[in-house]
């Protein structure tokens, strides 16, 4: 087997040179260059496990878009990798991109002449291809197996339940439209019934113009094209469809809504030693946090923003919940949890939900279908559920900034160690306020940083506190 073509490499990258003024970094919207050999080194050393390549609509505009890579059991891109993607992707020459990849190739002693495997597909497939055939098969690995699993699982957590009001989705012009369209010919209207709303995917520059989930949670506002009357539903995706938010029942509430039907469920099986948690980030509004610790008794965990960090953390819990306040999330049930949920004739509600579930990672369509079917079974309109804890006055600004990299944070992001005395005067000013919280952040695709602010003695008018 013919070991690395060098050669090759360095012909295919001189058609492709990196501009000389931009330094990359890997951050959440990846890389569009040098992906590719990424991923077929990281194929290499995990003895030719498929690894996806997904190009990200997300929330941004259409020319920040990156590419990511996808690890075998669908989690992201080892954190021990990322550094190596930093570099491939600074790489300013074709000379210096060959001495990179045979430094990786040395570090992670990479046999050159094993043969790999490819895929274009994205978390789900990538899950389905590397664990067909064991016992932790996720499904079948094409698109209609991915319909059909969400479609079955779906049916059977609804039977025997009356279906919600009818769903507006904000599909913000990307690819959430088409997919909602065909995952809706898997489902009878009986029990789902939606229109899609923002499904423009070919005129350029519509994608999260003004509509999709980030907007609608930033913004605290309708996406255009929505007019709903009161007591109507609507759904925001963001550009490719892997975190939604209904009008402004966000994450949090999301969160909260699983957490307590997955507790019932656990509760009502018996199966009083399975361990449920949520984890958040900075960005989870305070109100939310009390409600899941004080309330609901449900540990609750913090951690650095990004789903890596999410997903890292949930998956030590038996059954992991995280969706971040932008509704961006999933559930995961640990091997333990799925050997006892399978053995347990009892709780066939809570089998079906591990199928509806994307576990690989955040997905709009798996999340809309999981609301929908908590709602049906709990009888609950979205506005009970909102009662179950009163949001604090919030607001996320985003700040041009010259040079984003001196903010250095710790405590999960919460708190700036750089630069020095700038979090004693952010302290200052929360502490005028009751429950007041503010912190900055860094953005990693953006040369701009965050300022998160809350506080529940402004009357409601989180602007006073910014």
């Amino acid at each position: 087997m013919a070991s690395i073509n060098y050669d090759k490499i360095k012909t295919d990258a001189a058609q492709h040179p990196k501009p000389q003024d931009i330094k990359y970094t890997h951050g959440t919207a990846g890389f569009r260059m040098k992906v590719g050999i990424l991923a077929g080194l990281r194929s290499k050393k995990l003895d030719g496990k498929v690894i996806g390549v997904m190009i990200t609509a997300s929330h941004n505009r259409e020319i920040d878009n990156g590419v990511k890579l996808v690890d075998p059991y669908g989690e992201m891109l080892h954190q021990s990798w990322e550094g190596y993607a930093t570099q491939l992707a600074n790489a300013q020459t074709e000379d210096e991109l060959v001495e990179i990849i045979k430094t990786i190739v040395k570090e992670f002693d990479i046999d050159e002449t094993k043969p790999s495997k490819t895929t274009p597909q994205l978390h789900y497939v990538t899950c389905c291809l590397n664990t067909q055939g064991t016992e932790k098969s996720y499904g079948e690995p094409t698109e209609a197996g991915y319909y059909k699993k969400l479609a079955n699982a779906y049916r059977r957590i609804m039977e025997g339940k009356s279906r919600p009001s009818l769903l507006y989705v904000d599909s913000a012009n990307g690819v959430g439209a088409i997919k909602l369209k065909e995952l809706s010919n898997y489902i009878d209207k009986d029990i789902l019934d939606v229109i899609v709303l923002n499904d423009d995917i070919k005129t350029q520059g519509k994608l999260n113009h003004l509509c999709g989930a980030d907007y609608v949670k930033s913004n605290q506002r309708l996406p255009i094209g929505i007019n709903i009357k009161a007591g109507e539903r609507a759904a925001s995706f963001d550009g490719d469809a892997d975190h939604g938010t209904f009008r402004l029942f966000d994450g949090d509430k999301i969160s909260s809504l699983a957490g307590s039907f997955i507790i019932d469920l656990v509760k009502a099986a018996g199966l009083e030693g399975i361990n449920v948690g949520v984890v958040q980030t900075a960005y989870a509004n305070g109100s939310s946090t009390h409600y899941l610790e004080k309330v609901m008794k449900v540990p609750v965990s913090c951690v650095p923003t990004g789903v890596k960090h999410l997903h890292h953390e949930a998956e030590k819990f038996d059954i992991g919940i995280y969706f971040e306040a932008n509704g961006h999330g999933t559930i995961l049930f640990s091997p333990t949890a799925m050997k006892i949920i399978q053995q347990e004739d009892a709780i066939e509600r809570l089998r079906a939900l591990t199928e509806l579930i994307n576990q690989t990672v955040g997905d709009a369509l798996s999340d809309l279908l999981l609301v929908e079917a908590i709602l049906a079974n709990r009888q609950w309109t979205l506005k009970q559920c909102n009662e179950a804890y009163k949001d604090l006055p919030n607001r996320l600004v985003k700040v041009i900034v010259t040079d984003r990299h001196i903010f250095k944070t710790t405590n999960a992001e919460r708190t700036l160690v750089e630069p020095a005395g700038l979090q004693g005067k952010i302290d200052a000013l929360v502490g005028k306020y009751k429950d007041g919280r503010s912190f900055c952040d860094e953005l990693a695709y953006s040369v701009s940083g965050l300022v998160y602010d809350e506080a529940g003695g402004t009357g409601g008018r989180p602007d006073e506190f910014l």
